[in-house]
């Protein structure tokens, strides 16, 4: 059979349809696609893209189980190494990581392997077989670890990983989430026309099969510190809170009526269910002309959203070039589509309002100068290019920093300038027995580099308590 050179497509929604609902956008393969998708691969001895991937799955034998016929055994492949496989499979950025070192990209496009990942955890979650058996579980134990409790607080990607590969040691885990859902980013932040919230349940569901206990609407911090969670009898624990704060531009009329932080927009429509009004009594109105400033997955998703919500005109206003752009290429193909409109090398310096409320976004248009620190060209302002955009609302996407409240309320946990925990190649930070990964450390970054930090940390808790029982 003749190599088939591009991946194989999968459908999706048609873009003048799916502007119209909140549905997820690609259908996924069916079993026959995914098979002709699999057979692509191509089997490396020194398969770079395990190396690729922040988590290190088996990705060639997780596929020749597809191509065999058999998979269930992908799915427990997959789940070996990744907890969260049906959530990875949808919004991991595979381009940047295993697809990137994939040799069959080399003269070709690489093998599908996001699309395959989430064919297999789709495949075994509707059938039930996407639990790690209990034989599995026993192999995994340590038994010199029996009843010590490890504490893991937020429940987003780093934490959820975390608490399971520590379970799966046979520690006594708890999850101390500040919201009334768990998810973290997974449900507050990313659409359901990307993410259905069903999946991040399943995926959930199958963490607390292990034996993680979650309790909810606990800020630590606030409600309980770090150091009571010790004198309770926690023996270490993972700090995985995220990075919830937003940034602003800090220009005139940020305070107007009609303008959100990215973080509080997705917030109210994805965890609050705005999209579901009157459903749902939380509506949020973002009128016919609305902008996001900025360029990456957020301000996709959000001026996505925004389409969805009804605005008739929908700009992504971002102060560099198109090459520059951070958001994933599909997000950007995606986005276009909808009919989202950029506004590229124009930077907003005002937002001027009406009666308390936005009603235009002056911007100043830029030219690329010569790289900054970023490795990106330096945007410069261009002399009287001040120009004038109609709007009834702003949303600014230009990242977010950790919350200070945990941080600010723990003793000798050293942070970095802009409010990150400082942490070791090992995750472990200042203190003894606290350990910490994801955007709380990093800053807002990918899921599964959350999700390897939690790996990473997990490892070294056991390790960490090993050696302690050893004392």
């Amino acid at each position: 059979m003749a190599l088939q050179k591009k991946k194989t497509p999968m459908k999706e929604q048609a873009p003048e349809e799916r502007i119209k609902n909140f549905k997820e956008v690609p259908f996924g393969y069916s079993d026959e696609e995914a098979l002709v998708e699999a057979q692509r691969c191509l089997q490396c001895k020194h398969q770079p893209c395990v190396e690729g991937c922040p988590v290190h799955v088996p990705i060639p034998q997780f596929i020749q189980a597809v191509i065999d016929g058999d998979v269930k055994e992908a799915g427990q492949i997959l789940k070996s190494k990744n907890n969260l496989p049906a959530v990875c499979g949808r919004v991991c950025p595979q381009e940047e990581q295993c697809e990137d070192v994939c040799v069959m990209g080399i003269k070709n496009e690489p093998v599908a392997i996001g699309r395959l990942e989430r064919y297999v955890a789709d495949y075994n979650m509707k059938r039930g077989s996407d639990k790690t058996s209990a034989e599995e579980l026993e192999k995994l134990k340590v038994p010199e670890l029996k009843g010590k409790k490890v504490a893991v607080i937020g429940a987003g990607p780093a934490g959820l990983t975390a608490a399971a590969d520590l379970a799966k040691f046979g520690l006594e885990v708890t999850i101390f989430e500040a919201l009334h859902e768990t998810g973290g980013v997974l449900r507050y932040g990313i659409p359901e026309f990307r993410l259905p919230k069903e999946i991040v349940d399943q995926e959930v569901e199958a963490i607390k099969d292990l034996g993680v206990e979650i309790r909810l609407n606990v800020v630590v911090g606030k409600s309980i510190t770090v150091d009571e969670l010790f004198e309770e009898g926690y023996q270490a624990m993972f700090i995985g809170v995220g990075a919830g704060l937003p940034r602003f531009l800090n220009i005139p009329g940020e305070n107007l009526n009609g303008v959100y932080s990215a973080n509080e927009f997705l917030t109210r429509v994805n965890l609050m269910k705005a999209f579901k009004y009157p459903e749902y009594k939380t509506p949020v109105v973002v009128g016919d002309k609305v902008a996001v400033v900025g360029a990456g997955n957020v301000a996709m998703d959000s001026a996505r959203t925004a389409k969805r919500l009804g605005a008739d005109d929908v700009y992504i206003v971002y102060r560099r070039a198109e090459e520059q752009m951070p958001a994933r290429s599909e997000e950007i193909h995606h986005a276009e589509e909808e009919g989202i409109e950029f506004k590229l090398l124009n930077n907003p310096v005002a937002i001027h309002g009406k009666d308390g409320r936005v009603a235009k976004m002056e911007c100043q248009q830029m030219k690329l100068g010569e790289k900054d620190d970023s490795g990106r060209r330096r945007p410069i302002p261009i002399e009287d290019s001040n120009w004038m955009l109609d709007l009834d609302t702003v949303i600014i996407a230009i990242g977010q920093n950790p919350n200070p409240l945990l941080t600010s309320n723990t003793k000798d946990l050293k942070t970095k300038s802009w409010g990150g925990i400082e942490v070791g190649e090992d995750q472990q930070t200042s203190r003894k027995g606290v350990y910490a990964g994801g955007d709380v450390v990093t800053g807002a970054a990918t899921v599964i580099k959350a999700m390897g930090a939690g790996k990473t940390a997990a490892e070294n808790i056991k390790n960490y308590l090993l050696e302690k029982s050893k004392k």
